[in-house]
This record gives structure tokens, C-alpha cells and sequence, in this order.
């Protein structure tokens, strides 16, 4: 294989559902002689998936597949895959691991890879969303297209989960929406044209960037990148700003670090009103066991009137206990439909 240090070209993969068997046939069309780095998110368990992934993808490419070091310098003739509950980022010409928040619900997190190679290869970078549920992804394929990358999606007809290549359809003009058999023909195409590096990235995506790469950043930096939003943060409780506000799609950041498109956010609002109700339910049915037994207690000693008043007050908890009860089934019924 002939051997660069300096790759023409960065590669971004994000799947998840369904998303192995689709990478695996990716990477198996690149050729050797192809001078790109490649980089890969998948959304799979949190640990123990990173050396079963580095053994089962090397199997279908001469590149070398590797799970990356932090700051491990970039090189042609590499896959480098996102580690379990790491971010994958790239700065200055290496690889940077990021312990920062969950984007989209996800650590590692296809946006933030995709958004991080924007911000430092600008036009050098093609973008690819393969099989998937919901959206991440989209944000960060917004990124590259502002930054002159190439954004090419899974044909969602051939796709076997097709949202997350919907979604990034429905937010932007993507270059290209192919089969799976045509996509390394179409990436051999691109690199072939060996556009000349540039400095004219969008200043958003830089903003962006470095609130992933520095994990935490104050309140004024991410109030720059857009409005304040009307809701709060479900992960920490602070503040949310609407990021995207002149764009086609709806995106929240807090000031920590949290990310969310909008279906997104409201999933995520969705399970921490549930846990609530779950909480609230379980401390009902504590206090009106509490106060069946000091109503029991109180009878024992000879006193019917507060072993009655007691007794009453579990009463009413009960008829609570059963109303929280009919809105926790209810929470279930509208997650089921969704």
C-alpha cells in the first residue's frame, strides 16, 4: 500500500442502527492506494465494543483500523474509530478524545465528530450518514456543508433504519444520496479532484467546535451563537439557546455542553418527566404506608380520633397514588405510539 502521512482527505462515518453490516461494506470499496483518513462513529454499547469493532472492520480493508490514542498524530490509510463513551473530535492534525456531554443523547456522538473535522479540513472533508434511528448526525453534516465539504447520505429507500438519512434530507441539500454499491466510486471521484486546502470556515462551526473540544465554556460564548431559547437544559437544568435560529432545522446548546435537535429534546423532556413521575410515585406510596402505621400505632394506644384522622390522610394519598398511576400509563400508552 502506498503510504502517506498527510491525508488529501478526511472521511466521517455515522451509523447506528443496523449500522455495522453498512460500514463494513463501505470501508470494503476503499481502495488502498486512496489517500483519506477515515473516521467512525457508531452508536453501540458502552464499553466492550472497541476491539470487537477494530477486528470485525479490518477483516473488509487493507486500511489500518485502529481505536485512536488522544492526540495521535492523523494519518493516511486509517480508520480510526470512535472509542466506547468517548467523543472522537480532530484538532490541529490529531485526534482528541472528549469526556464532555452527551450530544443528541450520545457520547460518542456523530455531530460532534462531524462538526470538529468541519471546523479544521473545511473543504477537505466528505461527510457520510448511514442507517439509523432519529437524527444525530444532521447537525453536524449542516457543518460541513457550510464549510464546502461533501455530504453524502445512505439512500433511505435501501437504508435499513432510514432517520437518520431522512433527517439530514429534510434539513439541507445533500451532494449526494446513494446505494451503498455506489459510494466508493463517488468518494474515488471526490478525492480525485484534490480541491486546495482553505481557511474560509464558518465562524458558527468554529464557535461550536471549541465549546466540544474545551468541554465547558461561559454563558457569553454560546449566548453568541444564537437566542435564548425558552426551555431549560433536561441534562443539567441550565439555560438553552436556539442555535440555529435562521436555519432549517431546530437546534438547543446549553451553556455545558448539552446539544439537541428538537425531536430530540423532546424525547429526552419526555424520559425525565417520566423518571419524575416514577419518583413522585414511589415516595407517595412510602408516606402512605407512614401513615397507615402511625395510624396502626395510635389505635393500639387508645387513640381512635388521630388513629382515624391518619388513617384518612393515607385515604387521600391513596386516591393520588391511583391518579398519578392512570398518568404514568398514559406516559407509556404516547410512548408506545411514538
Amino acid at each position: 500500500m502506498q503510504q502517506y502521512t498527510k491525508p488529501a482527505y478526511i472521511i466521517t462515518v455515522g451509523a447506528s442502527a443496523g449500522g455495522l453490516n453498512a460500514v463494513n461494506e463501505l470501508i470494503a470499496q476503499l481502495p488502498e492506494t486512496l489517500n483519506v483518513a477515515v473516521f467512525i462513529v457508531m452508536h453501540l454499547s458502552k464499553v466492550g465494543v472497541g476491539e470487537f469493532l477494530v477486528t470485525r472492520l479490518q477483516k473488509y480493508t487493507a486500511f489500518t483500523c485502529i481505536i485512536p490514542q488522544d492526540g495521535d498524530q492523523i494519518e493516511a490509510g486509517k480508520i480510526y474509530i470512535a472509542p466506547p463513551d468517548k467523543h472522537l473530535l480532530i484538532k490541529d492534525g490529531k485526534v482528541a478524545l472528549g469526556y464532555g456531554p452527551a450530544e443528541n443523547r450520545w457520547r460518542p456522538s456523530i455531530d460532534v465528530l462531524f462538526r470538529s473535522a468541519a471546523a479544521n479540513y473545511g473543504n477537505r472533508v466528505i461527510g457520510i450518514i448511514l442507517t439509523g434511528y432519529l437524527s444525530d448526525g444532521t447537525s453536524g453534516m449542516v457543518a460541513i456543508k457550510k464549510s464546502n465539504g461533501c455530504c453524502i447520505v445512505q439512500d433511505p429507500n435501501q437504508a435499513e433504519y432510514p432517520d437518520m438519512p431522512l433527517s439530514v434530507m429534510e434539513a439541507m441539500e445533500v451532494d449526494f444520496s446513494a446505494r451503498l454499491d455506489e459510494m466508493g466510486e463517488i468518494i474515488e471521484a471526490i478525492v480525485q479532484k484534490a480541491q486546495p486546502e482553505t481557511d474560509e470556515i464558518d465562524q458558527d462551526v468554529l464557535k461550536e467546535a471549541q465549546i466540544s473540544e474545551n468541554t465547558v465554556t461561559s454563558i457569553a460564548a454560546v449566548s453568541t451563537l444564537g437566542e435564548k431559547a425558552l426551555y431549560a437544559c433536561p441534562d443539567c437544568g441550565g439555560g438553552l439557546w436556539d442555535v440555529e435560529k435562521n436555519s432549517t432545522i431546530k437546534r438547543f446548546r446549553c451553556h455545558i455542553g448539552h446539544s439537541y435537535l428538537e425531536n430530540d429534546l423532546f424525547i429526552k423532556q419526555g424520559h425525565n418527566v417520566e423518571a419524575t413521575l416514577w419518583v413522585a410515585l414511589r415516595m407517595m406510596e412510602e408516606r402512605k404506608m407512614l401513615l397507615m402505621n402511625i395510624g396502626a400505632e395510635e389505635q393500639n394506644k387508645g387513640l381512635p380520633r388521630l388513629s382515624r384522622l391518619h388513617q384518612q390522610r393515607a385515604n387521600d394519598l391513596e386516591s393520588h397514588i391511583r391518579t398519578l398511576k392512570e398518568l404514568l400509563f398514559d406516559t407509556q400508552k404516547e410512548k408506545l405510539a411514538g
